[in-house]
């Protein structure tokens, strides 16, 4: 059955079947107007055309159409992918950095649109991938935070975006989290709270944000927590004198 959708082609023209390169493919039901069609202007009719006959899509990866190009990268040859890091639509990019091989997308690393920047992020390891801690969107540098190895997070606990620095602290060597004690955001110093041993835990039991205070109630040994019994949150005044073996009548 057709798509509910027009059928007409790239450049808003109807579809003509008779003067097709591909005509003797609908006799075999290898394509179906409105449904399978590489004339079609809809990426999912193209789609459906190349899953059908994927020894075809090398021979579109050059077609003005991009929507023509970036399904076909999805089925060609990979080794017949490289050229297209430099395709001018970034549809067609997004695509090919999905498929090829870590080494060619080396380039990509810079490239104008944010959504392929985020498809080679998610790729990258190691030295290829830590040029790009410095990204300009603060979504890439997060993919970038919880994908490089610990030892090389270092360098974003200054990150300027709170979500990136949270990914850091979930995963920046121990050693570091004290770094992250003095951030101005709360998510942040929890995040590095609930991975803190007792002494560095020890120095946010004064800390701004009652959700940080009651991660230190709920850990420090009772030489720390004291102090906490007469919190002004309520919640933390409780999970402290419970610890400190209060009676119930008294952790209100």
């Amino acid at each position: 059955m057709s798509d509910p959708l027009e059928i007409k082609d790239w450049q808003g023209c109807d579809i003509d079947c008779a003067s097709c390169a591909h005509k003797s493919l609908g006799a075999a039901g290898r394509c179906e107007p409105g449904h399978a069609c590489v004339q079609d202007r809809y990426a999912k009719r193209i789609d459906r055309f190349f899953a059908w006959n994927r020894g075809l899509a090398n021979d579109y990866l050059d077609h003005p159409y991009f929507e023509a190009r970036a399904v076909g990268a999805k089925y060609a040859d990979v080794f017949r992918l490289p050229p297209l890091v430099r395709d001018p639509d970034e549809t067609v990019r997004m695509t090919v950095a999905l498929r090829l091989p870590e080494r060619h997308l080396l380039v990509l690393r810079n490239d104008p649109h944010r959504e392929v920047r985020i498809r080679v992020a998610s790729r990258l390891n190691g030295e290829d991938l830590a040029p790009m801690r410095h990204d300009p969107d603060y979504y890439v540098r997060q993919i970038v935070a919880r994908r490089l190895p610990p030892g090389m997070l270092v360098t974003m606990l200054d990150d300027p975006d709170p979500q990136v620095r949270i990914a850091v602290a979930q995963r920046v060597g121990t050693e570091w989290l004290p770094s992250l004690a003095s951030d101005p955001d709360g998510d942040v110093r929890l995040a590095a709270a609930g991975r803190m041993d007792e002494w560095q835990l020890a120095h946010l039991m004064h800390d701004a944000d009652w959700r940080v205070r009651y991660e230190a109630a709920a850990r420090l040994g009772a030489s720390h927590i004291a102090g906490l019994t007469e919190d002004p949150d309520p919640e933390v005044r409780r999970v402290a004198r419970q610890r400190m073996g209060m009676s119930g009548a008294s952790l209100i």
